[in-house]
Order: structure tokens, then sequence, then C-alpha cells
């Protein structure tokens, strides 16, 4: 029986899922592998010669640790540090290996647990976007049918009254029952498939921009932060402005009178979203200076008829979720008292691709 043939060691360590560099004394990287790569946003060819301080913000505590291993020929490891790596921010646990022989340096590994913790959060953004689209679709049904009978009576109750001055009781039936009918018309209109095409992302943001600069209140200011190099993607213009413009106003509704909203676009490298690892996804946002989302709320924040405010119908961040799902993207946020920020997220898709 012939002997099992003992694997590459590169390819071995190519196929790491733990991200590995390999540096110097002087931690000047060496090598890396294809998790690294991915984790630092940029390639082993790039990589090398290069300080490892330049890839982390900050660097003190990484630096740190591998100098304490050189130092002490130990392994040292810390979990859960909080740096910018790839132009993200991360959380990553570390071990600083001292390399032993004629070479001297050490081997670093990696794992980011933020990653980790977006691949769940994006999993549940998911889930609840699946109930929420169920649930909205079936209570715009359900709300629909009798609609058409509540008006009809109310104009036939109108002309039986024997006062004229009673119509503004029936008037007040026949409006609220139009309303209703114009939202259920724009759930089951936000359901439609998407009709891509080829777009930059600032067409939608300037779009919505018009919008909120006419409805806004003098006492608030929308500023812009755009990155001007980002690529195109094949996607659907309206659904994209319908889901921007739910969340331009959800932020307009949080800062009230008087605060700040910051419309900001970024590319993102090597970026999960939904599970799934992408080369370069968009990055469409909306700041507010709010109060912030209260913490009973961010749980549920995208299902249907959640809201913190009294007026609110608690479907626009349900149906902007549902319109940037339908275009292969998420709606993402976070939030801090005086800064909430929800982000719209999308893959980009090459015109070839999103043409077939």
């Amino acid at each position: 029986m012939r002997a099992p043939r003992t694997p590459d060691a590169d390819r071995v360590l190519q196929g790491l899922t733990t991200a590995v560099v390999v540096v110097d004394a002087d931690l000047i990287v060496t090598g890396l592998n294809s998790a690294a790569e991915h984790l630092l946003g940029v390639s082993r060819r790039l990589a090398a010669g290069r300080r490892l301080d330049e890839f982390f913000a900050p660097p003190e505590e990484l630096v740190g640790l591998c100098r304490r291993a050189i130092a002490t020929g130990a392994t040292c490891g810390a979990r859960e540090l909080r740096v910018r790596v790839g132009g993200r921010p991360a959380r990553v646990d570390s071990r600083a290996a001292p390399l032993h022989g004629p070479e001297t340096g050490l081997v670093l590994e990696l794992v980011d647990t933020e990653l980790d913790r977006q691949v769940r959060r994006d999993a549940e953004l998911i889930a609840q976007r699946n109930a929420s689209r169920r649930i909205i679709q079936q209570l715009a049904h359900e709300v629909r049918n009798p609609l058409g009978g509540l008006r009809g009576a109310a104009q036939l109750l109108a002309r039986q009254l024997p006062d004229a001055r009673l119509q503004v009781y029936t008037d007040v039936i026949i409006d609220e029952a139009d309303r209703l009918a114009s939202l259920v018309d724009t759930i089951l209109k936000a359901g439609r498939r998407p009709s891509p095409s080829l777009l930059s992302l600032h067409e939608v943001t300037e779009h919505v921009a018009r919008l909120i600069e006419a409805e806004k209140p003098s006492g608030v200011k929308l500023q812009r932060d755009y990155d001007p190099s980002l690529p195109p993607t094949v996607a659907d213009r309206d659904q994209l402005i319908q889901a921007f413009l739910n969340l331009a106003k959800n932020g307009l509704q949080a800062v009230g009178e008087e605060g700040r909203l910051i419309f900001r676009t970024r590319a993102l490298s090597n970026f999960s979203l939904g599970g799934k690892r992408y080369r370069s996804v968009l990055s469409a946002e909306v700041e507010d200076s709010g109060p912030g989302i209260p913490e009973e709320l961010r749980g549920t924040i995208f299902f249907p008829l959640v809201t913190g405010r009294s007026s609110g119908s608690g479907l626009g961040l349900t149906i902007a979720q549902d319109l940037v799902s339908r275009n292969g993207g998420l709606v993402e946020f976070e939030s801090v008292p005086g800064s909430t920020v929800f982000q719209m997220r999308l893959p980009v898709v090459a015109h070839e691709q999103g043409a077939d």
C-alpha cells in the first residue's frame, strides 16, 4: 500500500481560514496567507516589505504584543482587540508565536471575531426581512378588501344625512379610507421584481437629497460626505431611491426641528454581506444627530409596525429593507445617542451580470 502523499505546506497555509501574517524581527511583513489578504484588504505582493503597523489603527496594542513575543521568546496572545483593519472596524483575537531557527521573526495569527458577529447579524436581518415580507403582504391584502366597502358605505351615508353639516364626519371616513388605500398600494407596489440598470449610487443619494432639502425644517442641516471614486453597479434605481428616501425621512423625523443629517457614500473591500464575501460593496448611509434608537427596539426595528414615534407607521424601515434585499443588499444600522447611522449596502454587480 502506497503511503499517503504529504500535502504541500504552502497549500495548507493558504487553505486556512485563520489569517496568518509572517513578520521579521523588525515587524516587516514577509508573507501572509489568503485569509490575511482578505482581512488586511491587500495582496501578498503589495503587503511584503511594509511595516505591520501600517495595516492597523491604532497599532499600539498589536505591535506591543509582537514585540513582547520576540523579546520573551514565548507565544503571546490577546482577545478582542478593537482596531480598524482594511478600512473597517474589527475585533480580532490575536496570537504571536516567535520563529526559532536561522530566521528570526514571528508568526501572527488573527481571527476576526467582528466578522463572525456580522455574519450572525446579517442572518438575523435576513430572517427578519423574510418574516416581514410575508407579514406586510398579508396585511396589505387583508386591509385592502374592506376599504372599498368602507368608503362606499360612507358615500351612501353622506347622501342620506338630514343635515349637510354632518357630512364633515363622512368626509373624514372617506379621506382616511383613501389614505389607507394609498398606503396599501405603496406596500404592494414595493413588492414588484426589480428592473435593474447600470447606475451610480450618487444618482440615488442626490435625488433623495433634493427631496429632503425641499422638505426639511430650516433648523436641520443636510451635509454630504461622498466618495467620488465609487464604481457603478446594476440595480433598480427607483427601488433604491424609495429605500434611501425612507431611511432619510426616518432620520429627518429623528432630529425634529433642529439637527444634522449626513449623506455618506463609501466603497468597502472584501466585505461580508448576508453571509457571502464580496470583493467590493457599496454603502450609502444616512446619519442623524437624533436621540438614538431605544435599546428595546433595536432587535426588532425592521419588523412592520415597530416604531418609537406615536405618529409613525412603522413601515418605512421594513419597506426599505425589503427593497434593498430585492437588489441583493441589506440595510444595517449603528446607534448611540447623538449619532444613528443607517447603511444601505449593495454588492457591486457588473453590467454583464445584471443584464442576464
